[in-house]
C-alpha cells in the first residue's frame, strides 16, 4: 500500500520502506531528484541528439564524444531513479513529465555544425551540474551522506565530460 502525501501542489506517493531516513526526508529527496531526473533524462537525449546531427571536420571525434556523453547520462538516469525508487517512490520517467519537469535549455534541432553544439551541449552539462551541486546541498542539509554521496560522484563525472566538450572549442590565453 501506498501513502500519498500533499507537497504544495504536488503529490508525492511513497510505498513503505524499512529505509530508516525519516519520512519528511525521503518525500522532500523524492520530490527533488525526480525534478533532476527529468533533466538528466533529457540531457541523455540532447547528447543524443547531437552524436545523430553533428557535421564538420571534427565529425568523428565529436560523434564519439557524444555517443559516449549520452552512455554516462543514461547512468545517471538510472541511478537517480533507483535511489527515488529506494526511498520508497515512484521516479518520474516519462517523456511527459520530463518535457513538463526539465531545467536545461531547449535544444535546437536545426543544429548541424560542430560549434554550435558544442556551445549548446557546454551549457545543458553546466546547467545539470548546477541542478547536481544543488542536490548535494540538499542532500547535506538533511543529513543524507548516501544521497550527497551519490550526487557528489554524478557532479564529478558531468565536470570531466564538460571538460570533454569545452576543450573543442577552448583556445589558449593570449
Amino acid at each position: 500500500m501506498r501513502k500519498s502525501i500533499g507537497i504544495v501542489d504536488e503529490i508525492v506517493e511513497l510505498y513503505p520502506t524499512a529505509n530508516d531516513t525519516s519520512l519528511d526526508q525521503r518525500v522532500q529527496l523524492t520530490r527533488s531528484m525526480n525534478q533532476l531526473l527529468a533533466s538528466a533524462i533529457d540531457l541523455q537525449m540532447q547528447m543524443k541528439q547531437t552524436h545523430w546531427n553533428i557535421k564538420g571536420s571534427n565529425f568523428m571525434a565529436l560523434h564519439e564524444l557524444f555517443d559516449r556523453a549520452y552512455q554516462e547520462a543514461e547512468g545517471y538516469v538510472d541511478t537517480i531513479a533507483e535511489r527515488i525508487v529506494q526511498f520508497g517512490g515512484i521516479a518520474q520517467g516519462t517523456l511527459g513529465s520530463c518535457t513538463a519537469a526539465t531545467q536545461l535549455p531547449d535544444y535546437t534541432a536545426a543544429i548541424a555544425d560542430g560549434t554550435t553544439h558544442i556551445d549548446t551541449a557546454t551549457r545543458a552539462l553546466s546547467t545539470f551540474g548546477s541542478e547536481v551541486r544543488k542536490m548535494i546541498s540538499e542532500a547535506n542539509e538533511l543529513e543524507d551522506a548516501g544521497t550527497a554521496d551519490i550526487f557528489t560522484e554524478i557532479s564529478r563525472g558531468i565536470d570531466k565530460m564538460l571538460w570533454f566538450v569545452e576543450a573543442h572549442s577552448q583556445v589558449a590565453p593570449e
